[in-house]
């Protein structure tokens, strides 16, 4: 059967950019594993723009994992996909590790890069995308049957919670079909996310994200100690990080001011030198 070979090299991005492809092309059905979900904001409203144009968007993650910051990352990014009408699942059993991506009845992926920033631009995977619809029915079928020993995630009262078992849950969750042009999702999977709703208040936190705040905050405790302690060690890369910024904004700034004319107040842009 027709499948390709996807070798991924630190930096390549070959998934990803295969990820948000079917993500924009898939018009039926678009069905995710995943050990590691940590979505981009990119992948996120690529999910979420299918979702809300009809596409039967599902994602199927571990209801428990070998590295709990990650899944309580994973967590607090359930919310712009569930409003968007992305249907989500936990795996009920013990770890779950594949990844698998099923499309349209046609088309599925099989391999070994998560949906996540690491996999997709930093680590050496492998994937196959086979395009035969007998493989993309039968992994679509082995997905059915797991989704019988996972529990969906629902949103309720503004909060998502761990609804019933599927097989004792038929009913359908109602999806948005307004369509995706002018109003694409735009909630990034991050830790940011949840720190900015503490402090700006603008949204409630549900109870995954209190949970990624505790990490985030003794995170924030250890490195307080570091600074007290041993304040070099936390200079010194704050040093850097200022360096590298503070060069890269005027590198930037003289690109810029190069492409304006320098006569009068005029911004008409004029050649570009650096090419």
């Amino acid at each position: 059967m027709p499948l390709r070979v996807i070798a991924s090299a630190p930096e390549s991005a070959g998934v990803f950019r295969l990820d948000q492809f079917i993500a924009a092309v898939a018009t039926e059905r678009l069905w995710l594993t995943d050990a590691y979900f940590v979505g981009t904001a990119a992948y996120v409203q690529a999910l979420s723009s299918a979702a809300r144009d009809g596409v039967d968007v599902r994602l199927l993650v571990p209801g428990g994992s070998d590295l709990p910051v990650v899944s309580a990352i994973s967590r607090a990014g359930y919310r712009p996909l569930l409003e968007a009408g992305v249907r989500v699942f936990e795996w009920n059993g013990t770890m779950l590790h594949a990844k698998t991506a099923v499309a349209d009845r046609r088309w599925a992926r099989i391999g070994s890069t998560n949906l996540n920033i690491a996999s997709w631009l930093h680590n050496y995977e492998l994937d196959v995308a086979v395009e035969n619809a007998d493989c993309a029915v039968a992994v679509a079928q082995m997905y059915e049957e797991d989704l019988e020993r996972a529990t969906e995630i629902v949103l309720q009262r503004r909060h998502w919670t761990r609804a019933r078992p599927l097989a004792r849950r038929r009913e359908r969750v109602k999806r948005a079909r307004s369509g995706s042009a002018g109003r694409a999702a735009a909630g990034a999977l991050s830790i940011g996310s949840a720190v900015g709703a503490v402090l700006t208040n603008r949204r409630p936190l549900g109870g995954a994200e209190a949970n990624l705040l505790i990490y985030s905050g003794f995170i924030l405790l250890g490195i307080a100690g570091v600074a007290v302690l041993w304040p070099r060690l936390v200079a010194i890369p704050v040093a850097a990080i200022a360096l590298w910024s503070a060069v890269a904004m005027l590198v930037r700034a003289l690109r810029l001011r190069r492409r304006i004319e320098p006569t009068g107040n005029s911004t008409t842009p004029g050649p570009c030198s650096d090419g």
